[in-house]
């Protein structure tokens, strides 16, 4: 079997064809983390409830979500979960992706939010209950105003490991890029110039976001000591 050589004229063939799965790949990045940032606030929720054995089974679930393989997930909500008794229903294999990946960093983005609200002082809570402020006014007002722009900078981190796991995907028949890729390699016998273009779309997309996720970080932490730096002069 004779040797395969780089091709350029193969790598510029390849590239409109794969850049035309990168709107599947954005997308189910989107919807993903979409999910992800809402049901990390369920986590919230429904860990803060009072009733123990309840917060118990919440704990353990979210526990057995974060330790299983994002692949396992989505392989068994689109081969598995149709099976189960009276509740199993039939994906689309994006949509068996979505939940998966969504479900899954969600209980990463939970812990996220929850040391972002941890990190309010207590006095503001007090502040608020002495105000007399409803509850929906307490958070919409005074917590979350206060616990989300520190969470920034992880919020985007985790958006970035979304994206880089999104190829998964491909597993169950998800037409992104890398999908795209290695049917186009099957075709041709030419391997290297389509995985690599995933691999620089992939750099392409991530690396800028990356350094800006990093700036919005140093930012926060500038604007935390500038913050530290007023209370200690007053005090």
């Amino acid at each position: 079997m004779s040797a395969t050589y780089w091709s350029w004229e193969t790598f510029f063939n390849a590239f409109p064809i794969i850049l035309e799965g990168l709107k599947i790949t954005l997308g189910l990045t989107v919807a993903s983390y979409l999910l992800a940032m809402v049901a990390g606030f369920v986590w919230v929720i429904l860990e803060s409830t009072p009733v123990k054995p309840f917060n118990f089974i919440v704990y353990w679930i979210k526990e057995f979500i974060r330790s299983t393989p994002p692949i396992v997930q989505i392989f068994f909500l689109y081969f598995a979960w149709p099976m189960v008794p009276y509740v199993g229903t039939s994906f689309t294999p994006f949509v068996a992706a979505m939940l998966a990946l969504g479900i899954h960093f969600s209980t990463y983005i939970s812990e996220v939010y929850r040391s972002g609200i941890e990190s309010v002082d207590k006095g503001q809570w007090e502040a608020s209950t002495a105000l007399n402020f409803s509850t929906r006014d307490k958070w919409t007002k005074i917590v979350l105003p206060q616990a989300l722009p520190p969470t920034i900078p992880m919020l985007g981190n985790y958006l970035i490991i979304l994206f880089k796991e999104v190829p998964l995907a491909a597993t169950i028949g998800v037409v992104g890029i890398l999908s795209i890729a290695r049917s186009y390699g099957a075709q041709t016998w030419s391997y290297i110039e389509p995985l690599t273009i995933v691999a620089l779309l992939f750099l392409l997309l991530s690396y800028p976001s990356a350094l800006l996720i990093r700036r919005l970080e140093n930012k926060m932490n500038r604007r935390f000591e500038t913050k530290q730096k007023k209370v200690k002069v007053t005090e």
